[in-house]
């Protein structure tokens, strides 16, 4: 069974250590005349250690702030391995040693290969996506469908959006075990269902069994249609995840927002936790237009690396294209070139979508309507056991990697900032019109009426005051299936970190 291991919430634990020898002989004191007593010497694999170190040293954002991290921590290359090797398990030399008291979304697997699969989209999936809320004046949770992955084991059950569980196996949903049971390594599971009575949550006779299935690829393009509205053609376009090889469908949504007519946007990423930095540099350009000589945000490095960076390694422009990269044609995009922008973001909204929002502020009019926002404003690259390369993850060279440490690192090792140097939203991106969802009416995604949906048009149509929007049941989210696992709050850098330049290196 494959484990992640997260740097806020640990799932487990592996320990590297080796053990004495047992079956030493015995030897009769009365036969030596001198006795010595011979110390075994036990050798314990530091080869993780070795990785989390080296590579941290190198490119960890907070290497300056963390003592255990300083170059000059050690004097020798016996006294560094000696190091190692007291701190026999890797995980707890990580957490504990070697991780930044405020980081809050370095991750790690013992393989890679999940790492390298989440970040195109592929999971371990049953196909359900939900959010968390507690009820009212208990620590028991209930959940809430937001919506079901296409060809999953969930779209063939009988199970939708805005439908409510509060328990597993016959087992309570709440604060203690809501992790094990929803999260945990039981591949197949039975949801208790719920519906509103009287304005609370009540449990139903309802009972839907759903089963997790390998390599399930969700499209990140949920949504996509034209609604019009009086005069105006409003493009809505619900974006899931920023996934490298998807760039070439969104501009072809862009072609035919165009070939409609349309002349407004709702961005919808109430949903969407992150993802590629060049997938979302080809979002805002087709959404504010393909200058490449507008700069869509700088990545700012720890002093180490920031000294030996120029201008190509940490700026980043708007695009003029889809790009090549897996898969995609490299087509120039299809622009709306617009002055404002209607963007729907909630409190599973985080990294990459933040990234949108902060980046097209300086230039358009950026609505945010929905909720405060995860606060993700970093950066974060794919580290494997490859010191030839750096230890930056390349396709290329998985031959290269050590075949005996399978480990993925994916540290934060920058901090974003917009073209105006604004980089401040760590506890969030706070909405300019705010709307919680509500549980009780969560509506249809891309229907004119979904709540979210419908104040985004109101706004359009500047006739604010014409419907209600009063929410009876706000889905204040604890946690949903995409925010549990920090791994999917990534902002994946779309340059890479230069490896010849300062190689990872043995420590002398």
């Amino acid at each position: 069974m494959k484990k992640f291991f997260l740097s806020l919430l640990c799932l487990g634990l592996i320990t590297m250590s080796c053990s004495n020898d047992d079956n030493d002989p015995v030897v009769e004191e009365e036969e030596i005349e001198n006795p010595e007593e011979e110390e075994e010497t036990v050798k314990v694999d530091i080869e993780v250690q070795n990785f989390f170190w080296q590579t941290l040293n190198l490119y960890y954002f907070w290497q300056g702030d963390v003592p255990d991290l300083a170059d000059d921590r050690f004097d020798t290359q016996t006294a560094y391995e000696e190091y190692l090797a007291e701190n026999d398990d890797p995980v707890a030399l990580l957490e504990n040693k070697l991780l930044f008291s405020e980081d809050r979304f370095t991750f790690y697997s013992d393989d890679y290969t999940e790492l390298v699969n989440s970040s195109a989209g592929i999971s371990k999936s049953n196909g359900l996506q939900f959010g968390l809320g507690l009820i009212s004046g208990t620590e028991d949770v209930f959940g809430f469908v937001e919506y079901i992955v296409k060809d999953s084991d969930a779209s063939g059950k009988d199970i939708k959006r805005g439908d409510l569980f509060i328990g597993v196996d016959g087992q309570t949903l709440n604060l203690d075990n809501y992790i094990e049971l929803l999260f945990g390594n039981n591949d197949t599971y039975t949801l208790n269902m719920a519906d509103i009575v009287d304005g609370g949550i009540s449990p139903s006779d309802k009972k839907v069994t759903l089963t997790k299935t390998e390599g399930l690829i969700e499209n990140p393009i949920h949504v996509n249609t034209v609604i019009t509205s009086g005069d105006k053609k409003i493009g809505y376009l619900m974006y899931n995840q920023f996934v490298s090889g998807s760039e070439d469908n969104l501009n072809s949504v862009f072609a035919d927002f165009i070939a409609q007519g349309v002349n407004e946007l709702v961005l919808d990423l109430r949903y969407n936790p992150g993802g590629r930095g060049s997938t979302a540099a080809v979002l805002a350009s087709l959404i504010k237009g393909t200058n490449t000589n507008d700069l869509l945000f700088k990545t700012i490095y720890n002093a180490k690396l920031q000294a030996e960076f120029d201008s190509s390694l940490t700026d980043n422009y708007f695009v003029s294209t889809t790009g090549t990269a897996d898969g995609n044609s490299g087509a120039a995009l299809n622009t709306l070139n617009l002055n404002k922008v209607y963007i729907i973001a909630t409190e599973a909204s985080a990294s990459a979508s933040e990234l949108v929002m902060v980046g097209l502020e300086p230039y358009i009019d950026v609505v945010h309507i929905g909720g405060t926002t995860v606060g993700k404003n970093q950066g974060s690259v794919l580290f494997v056991d490859d010191p030839e390369g750096g230890n930056v993850y390349d396709p290329e060279r998985v031959d290269n990697i050590n075949p005996n440490v399978q480990w993925g690192l994916q540290p934060i090792i920058s901090r974003v900032e917009n073209s105006a140097g604004f980089s401040d939203y760590v506890d969030g991106l706070i909405p300019d019109i705010e709307l919680s969802e509500d549980v009780t009416n969560l509506g249809v995604l891309g229907d004119a009426n979904e709540p979210l949906l419908a104040r985004a048009i109101q706004e359009i149509n500047g006739n604010g005051a014409r419907r209600n929007f009063d929410v009876i049941l706000p889905a204040n989210v604890v946690s949903s299936s995409k925010l549990y696992n920090p791994r999917n709050t990534t902002l994946l850098l779309n340059n890479s970190v230069p490896v010849a330049k300062i190689p990872v290196s043995e420590k002398k």
